[in-house]
């Protein structure tokens, strides 16, 4: 069986380097906000090309902790791509705040910047970017949008460490980016963990505070804030990693290029990419309308794949005060998009196999 994402395989890569620097934690006794976080955090920040890493419980809390340190609440908008992973729109309504859905560009699944002005309001306080399955939003609009109503931008970069625009990274393209490391992205940790990067330093401080208690310094609380840290046993590991990210992401985009340039598939929608750097692939999401089909064949053929997303957000039970809307766009993309194995250690042999297969099918 050729796996979706082999996560044991790719850990034990670092086997040794992450044993040695968890055996480091344990002899410290010293679990939470030590020198592991100290370190990875440093390093991050200077990877993304930010001034601040702030290390929290994950990805999720990352963009929360981002909405409450700007300190948006009831009555304020926030745009958000409609076909993002629920996670971007819980951190929004969490604090209180009111989504405002656009569609996506079809052929990027990134939020369309040409759709972005005409959901603005007085309310509004934000764009709140996805870069959705590994490749960056192309920001330059955006920036002249946010200028011009005075909006700040909110990165959503769980799927995209590394990925970069006009030489930049995500993590460093808007006012502040909530980075996850649930272990099957990119960089992944061996359990939950997250971060906000931002050169705020007012923005910085405040996170660092509300994430830790609302506490600046030891029982003294300045703001009503939460518990949402970075463990040191996961801050060590993410450091091994983060050293590897790149030539990870490299290995990504050649498995990513030989799907594209191989699959011949006339049923199949292969994804593209506008400049190689600007993704990494953290998902492979090719699209047929003939999807359910198409992975039940793969599955016979002894090929995982997975679904990101089968139902957008707009019509989770949860979100039922929308379900009369209509994204037409997003709903489409839902409905036909299927995800092909993709990770830094699948073979030659076997994407050769995904390609034979679907092209045979």
């Amino acid at each position: 069986m050729i796996k979706f994402l082999d996560l044991h395989k790719i850990n034990e890569r670092f086997r040794k380097e992450t044993d040695d620097r968890i055996k480091q934690v344990l002899d410290s006794g010293w679990y939470l906000l030590g020198e592991q976080d100290k370190t990875f955090e440093k390093n991050f920040a200077a990877y993304c090309g930010a001034k601040h890493c702030i290390g929290c419980a994950n990805g999720l809390e990352a963009l929360s902790l981002i909405i409450k340190g700007y300190g948006f609440g009831t009555g304020d908008e926030i745009i958000v791509p409609a076909n993002t992973y629920i996670a971007s729109i819980l951190a929004i309504t969490q604090n209180g705040c009111t989504p405002v859905l656009v569609e996506p560009d079809i052929t990027t699944y990134n939020i369309n910047p040409d759709l972005i002005e005409e959901k603005i309001t007085s309310k509004t306080k934000a764009i709140m970017v996805v870069h959705l399955y590994g490749q960056a939003v192309q920001m330059e609009k955006i920036w002249q949008i946010a200028k011009k109503h005075n909006l700040k931008i909110i990165e959503d970069s769980a799927q995209a460490h590394g990925a970069i625009y006009q030489n930049k990274k995500t993590g460093n393209l808007g006012d502040a980016s909530g980075f996850s490391f649930y272990p099957g992205k990119n960089l992944g940790c061996l359990g939950d963990g997250g971060c906000v990067t931002t050169n705020d330093d007012e923005l910085a401080f405040k996170i660092r505070a509300i994430a830790n208690y609302g506490s600046d310094y030891k029982y003294h609380h300045i703001f009503k804030g939460v518990n949402s840290r970075l463990d040191e046993i996961q801050a060590a590991v993410l450091d091994v990693k983060l050293k590897y990210l790149d030539e990870d992401n490299k290995r990504r985009r050649q498995i990513a290029k030989y799907y594209r340039e191989n699959i011949k598939n006339k049923e199949i929608i292969l994804p593209d990419t506008y400049n190689e750097d600007s993704h990494v692939w953290h998902i492979f999401a090719i699209r047929t309308k003939n999807r359910d089909k198409l992975q039940k064949y793969l599955e016979k053929n002894e090929i995982q794949t997975n679904i990101h997303y089968p139902v957008p957000p707009h019509k989770q039970e949860c979100y039922k005060e929308w379900s009369h809307l209509s994204f037409p766009i997003t709903e489409q993309i839902h409905k036909e998009v299927l995800s092909l194995p993709m990770s830094p250690v699948l073979t030659d042999e076997e994407a050769e196999k995904v390609v034979e297969v679907i092209n045979n099918g």
